[in-house]
C-alpha cells in the first residue's frame, strides 16, 4: 500500500512540475530574476500531502548548496493558463 501512495504522489508531483516548467518555458523572462542553478520545490496550495512530502524531501536531501526557489500553484488550476507563484525566500 505504501508504494501505491508514493506512486500516486510521484505522479501528481510530475504533473505539477510539468505545468510549472511549461509556464517557465512560456515566460522565459522569469529566469531573469531567479538565481542560477536553483533547486525548485513545488508547494501546491490545495494539496498539503504533496507540499509536506516535498518539504520533507528538501529537509532530508537539502538543496545541494543551491539557492531554493519555491513554486506555489493550485492543483485545481492545472491548465495551459496556470500561473504559479514563483519566489525565492529571503533570509531576515
Amino acid at each position: 500500500m505504501a508504494k501505491k501512495v508514493k506512486s500516486d504522489i510521484a505522479e501528481r508531483n510530475i504533473r505539477l512540475t510539468g505545468v510549472i516548467m511549461q509556464y517557465l518555458i512560456d515566460h522565459p523572462k522569469v529566469f531573469d530574476v531567479l538565481p542560477d542553478k536553483f533547486e525548485l520545490v513545488v508547494l501546491p496550495e490545495d494539496d498539503p500531502e504533496i507540499s509536506m512530502f516535498n518539504l520533507e524531501l528538501l529537509k532530508k536531501y537539502g538543496s545541494q548548496n543551491r539557492p531554493i526557489v519555491f513554486a506555489r500553484i493550485k492543483t485545481s488550476e492545472l491548465t495551459a493558463k496556470a500561473k504559479p507563484s514563483i519566489f525565492v525566500p529571503v533570509a531576515a
